[in-house]
């Protein structure tokens, strides 16, 4: 077996990180590995089932609690021999998980003894998947009804689930008499203890298959391309994941199925600029406009709309517009659409143009440059004060 990695190292992270550090460096690393970018890509593959076992472990608060203490032997069985205790390989070559262990040596205490009685044949949820999908601008503010491949786990059609060839069945484990589970006894330095363990012969799933389909190579389950209608909510914004109840990978022995997980990136647009549900645009006045108002056009994501921009509209000037931002998710308000006005200060002028407009430079009285003087009267008066001293 090769030797695994640190599920921290795998998603570039130092042990102790937080849960939101962990969500994100999961979803940067989902989306750059993820398969259907890499068609074909063996390598990418690999590197996305290494980078969603970790996530899987490091989200989950009891399975992060073990792997800290215990490292990939704390979560994965088959890890080393088997379990937390797959250290203690002097003691008699004893293997099993440290669970088993304290169970019996001090009567269970919690340790592990709620598998005891699983049924390996009860139903079971499916798990979850993940895609990405990238949208446009205004598809993220109105919503919009799409057509998605994914792949996921789906029941054998050949065997029904069963993992039998047509024909044949399944039969009922005869080492463990279809619990799943075998009770051994080994000797250590504690003495003869029995510990409880997986049925090497059925893999825990209490049946075995003689005459395994040939579809499915005897799994039950096999990987399918699927394409389904997905309604993307007016107002999803750009890193947000969507949850899809059901459309994960199915369930075993009847279990439901797993969620459909959708990380949706969206397209930046020409025009517009989303700051959570408000919208900004920017919009060019000439020299005449700013100065004696104007009734402009404005595009929103509704459409244009008129706007009257009153007299003397000074460059950076924001006016607003409310309710014409986007609609907010899974509600019915929606955010303000905000104008930033920029004056375009006029180029190329010829030589009467020039001659007009110092012309009428000079027909302006101060009281029309009031932040002008302002900004003189402050600059006159910060240099007295400095040649004062």
């Amino acid at each position: 077996m090769a030797e695994k990695r640190d599920y921290y190292e795998v998603l570039g992270l130092q042990k102790g990180a937080t849960d939101d550090e962990i969500k994100k460096a999961f979803r940067k690393l989902a989306k750059q590995y993820h398969p259907d970018l890499h068609p074909g890509d063996k390598e990418a593959e690999e590197k996305f089932k290494e980078i969603n076992e970790a996530n899987e472990v490091l989200s989950d608060p009891d399975k992060r609690a073990r792997y800290d203490q215990f490292g990939h032997a704390g979560v994965d069985p088959n890890y080393g021999g088997g379990g937390a205790g797959g250290g203690f390989g002097g003691f008699g070559g004893f293997s099993g998980d440290m669970g088993d262990i304290f169970d019996t040596i001090f009567g269970g205490f919690g340790f592990g003894s709620n598998t005891r009685s699983a049924n390996p044949n009860a139903p079971r949820r499916g798990s979850d998947i993940q895609t990405n999908v990238t949208i446009d601008f205004m598809d993220a503010c109105k919503g919009k009804k799409m057509k998605m491949k994914f792949t996921r786990a789906e029941q054998c059609e050949d065997c029904k689930g069963t993992g039998a060839a047509p024909g044949s069945s399944a039969k009922t484990c005869p080492d463990c008499k279809g619990s799943g589970q075998v009770r051994v006894s080994q000797r250590t330095p504690f003495g003869n203890i029995s510990q409880t363990t997986t049925c090497s012969r059925c893999g825990g799933k209490g049946r075995v298959v003689d005459n395994p389909c040939r579809t499915c190579s005897g799994q039950g389950m096999v990987r399918r391309t699927v394409e389904k209608d997905i309604e993307i909510p007016a107002g999803i914004d750009d890193g947000q994941t969507l949850r899809v109840s059901g459309e994960g990978n199915r369930g075993q022995n009847g279990g439901p199925s797993g969620d459909l997980h959708i990380n949706v990136n969206v397209k930046p647009d020409p025009l517009f600029e989303r700051d959570g549900y408000d919208v900004w645009t920017e919009i060019p006045l000439t020299f005449t406009q700013a100065t004696l108002g104007d009734d402009i056009t404005v595009p929103t994501v509704d459409g244009k709309v008129t706007y009257t921009v009153p007299e003397g509209t000074q460059t950076g000037s924001v006016f607003r517009l409310r309710g014409k931002g986007i609609k907010k998710l899974n509600r019915s308000d929606r955010g303000d659409h905000y104008v930033r006005v920029n004056i375009e200060v006029p180029k190329n002028l010829n030589k009467d143009q020039k001659e007009k407009l110092r012309e009428f430079e000079r027909s302006l009285g101060e009281k029309n440059y009031a932040k002008r003087n302002s900004f003189r009267d402050k600059f006159e008066k910060k240099f007295k004060d400095f040649f004062k001293n």
